[in-house]
């Protein structure tokens, strides 16, 4: 049976050509941040190329913001990227007001990441 917090947010990882994405929906704090956390640290091992589609996530706060950084910093040393895909209101904001958009590639969505590494 799942807890309350594991209700709160959705992690979905998915391996495709060229990325494994993490689809994140519901709201990402404190209390939520653990399975974020677990699906990121088991996805960056294989190093390449992360993409976490925010398109459905409809709170972030300063915790989840911390669990991204820190997962573009080891995937980076492990010679990967972390990029994100689908940054909109409210999330955005906090991303804007922090400086943390500037940080990571973003996309507007996962096919247009794709189709990004198959141009580059």
């Amino acid at each position: 049976m799942a807890t309350a917090n594991e209700e709160r947010l959705a992690v979905d990882v998915k391996s495709l050509p060229g990325a494994t994405v993490v689809a994140l929906s519901g709201e990402l704090d404190h209390d939520t941040a653990e399975p974020l956390r677990q699906a990121l640290e088991t996805a960056w091992q294989d190093g390449g190329r992360l993409l976490v589609d925010l398109s459905r996530l409809d709170f972030c706060d300063s915790t989840g913001l911390n669990v991204l950084l820190h997962g573009r910093l080891v995937v980076r040393e492990a010679g990967g990227s972390l990029e994100l895909v689908g940054l909109h209101r409210p999330v955005e904001r906090m991303f804007r007001i922090t400086g943390a958009d500037e940080l990571f590639q973003l996309h507007a969505d996962v096919e247009g990441a794709l189709a990004t590494a198959r141009r580059g």
